[in-house]
């Protein structure tokens, strides 16, 4: 589910709440560029056969150029519950804080390593 930037984080911190009873909280981040769809990798191997194929790739080969300034898209799971937001460069270093005062406030509620080879070597 796509949410706004404020709403995004008030959510994950009611994940982070939730996770620690049981569950594993999993958030990725990564370069969004708008395109919702990939591109198809076989366009040009096969001749196309009809005009209503032919169209098709056409549409596809004629793909928009990347964006002049790229979005950061994060997305947050826990369970079969998944939330996601859009940050733009505008508001990134306002969103910046907010995210790292929320991962230092429920960064305690990590598990340790277990360390077996150290205990291990040790005896």
């Amino acid at each position: 589910m796509l949410l706004e930037t404020e709403s995004f984080l008030t959510e994950l911190t009611r994940m982070f709440q939730k996770s620690r009873e049981a569950g594993s909280l999993v958030i990725t981040m990564k370069r969004w560029d708008g395109h919702d769809k990939p591109t198809p990798r076989n366009i040009d191997k096969k001749p196309p056969k009809t005009k209503k194929v032919k169209k098709k790739l056409e549409k596809l080969r004629s793909l928009p150029t990347p964006p002049k300034e790229y979005r950061c898209l994060l997305r947050a799971a826990l369970g079969s519950r998944k939330i996601s937001t859009v940050v733009s460069p505008q508001e990134a270093i306002k969103f910046q804080a907010s995210y790292s005062t929320l991962l230092r406030g429920n960064i305690d509620g990590l598990r340790k390593k277990d360390n077996k080879k150290k205990a291990a070597a040790a005896n």
